[in-house]
């Protein structure tokens, strides 16, 4: 007879229909043997368990602990040739018990996951105010709705943009001008068109290289 720790009930969901030794029934899905006979779980004083199928461990290790009788259920498995779990019948009572607790968990994880996410939004618009006044501080001529755009578009959280590197969070002057020169070769020169077009990345580079470094220059330039 299969068995789970010492102190386990065991039931068994046949893989063929069984006939109960006491009352003769054929219709049951599950049975527990006893003296090496099946019974089903009206007669084994099981009938009035409901089966709780294994996925949730969470509920499931409640739902045994609220329940003063439960037993585990094991199936044979053809291909692995061995007994595995398939759940656990419990009473009702305390499988409605474990669901309402596990809810509660699920709306404090909810809560949880509401004031991480606003903390994080409330940090990257720090971030990013930081990293625009910084964009300033090198380009002064720089427009500043376009240091607030690039600040927003290179620090963006796991974008893993130049602004969300180690550098670009320390706010590291270097890092903070590679942001500024990204978006001027994207924004402020023909390099898409030139990629676009078929030319290499590097060729492109220093065809826009004059136009990029005028727009540099000039936002480097005191207002």
């Amino acid at each position: 007879m299969p068995t789970g720790k010492s102190d386990d009930l065991v039931v068994i969901a046949p893989l063929k229909p069984f006939t109960c030794a006491d009352c003769g029934d054929t219709e049951s899905d599950l049975l527990r043997l006893e003296d090496e006979a099946p019974h089903c779980l009206a007669c084994a004083d099981l009938g009035h368990l409901v089966f709780l199928p294994r996925g949730d461990t969470a509920l499931t290790r409640r739902a045994r602990k609220e329940s003063s009788l439960s037993a585990i259920v094991l199936q044979w498995s053809r291909s692995r040739k061995r007994y595995e779990r398939q759940g656990v019948l419990v009473e009702e009572a305390a499988l409605q018990s474990a669901e309402e607790q596990c809810l509660a968990d699920a709306d404090v994880r909810a809560r949880q996951r509401e004031r991480a996410a606003l903390r994080r939004v409330d940090e990257d618009a720090d971030f990013q105010q930081r990293m625009a006044a910084a964009i300033l501080r090198l380009f002064p001529s720089c427009p500043s709705d376009r240091a607030k755009e690039i600040a927003e578009h290179a620090g963006t959280r796991g974008s893993g943009r130049v602004g969300r590197s180690a550098a670009g969070r320390a706010l590291d002057e270097n890092a903070v001008t590679l942001a500024v020169v990204a978006s001027a070769r994207h924004l402020d020169t023909d390099y898409d068109l030139l990629l676009m077009s078929g030319i290499a990345r590097q060729t492109a580079r220093d065809q826009i290289r004059p136009a990029l470094d005028a727009v540099l220059d000039r936002w480097r330039a005191e207002a």
